[in-house]
């Protein structure tokens, strides 16, 4: 890392999206309803992104990037399928 504002904002911004996590994670378990609960994993997959880029800066691999494109396109997929669900009860027409 160049920066000295980088060796102590990534490891932060990590520590909040972990945190983040946890809490989505909380929700998950004990939401009122389905549509929180997909709501809730939506930005746990969006949170595990966002931690997936920030590895990738803070140890300055290529990896990490093709892993976060990984996470968001499964996610987008998911949650459109869980979406559809709720809505009509069926995924394939």
């Amino acid at each position: 890392m160049t920066s000295p504002v980088l060796s102590w904002a990534l490891p932060a911004a990590m520590l909040v999206l972990a945190l983040a996590m946890v809490l989505c994670l909380a929700r998950v378990a004990w939401g009122p309803n389905a549509q929180d609960r997909i709501l809730a994993l939506d930005c746990m997959y969006l949170n595990g992104m966002l931690f997936m880029l920030l590895l990738g800066m803070y140890y300055g691999s290529t990896n990490y990037f093709e892993a976060a494109m990984l996470i968001a396109l499964l996610g987008f997929v998911s949650s459109t399928a869980l979406a559809k669900f709720l809505l009509r009860g069926e995924v394939i027409e």
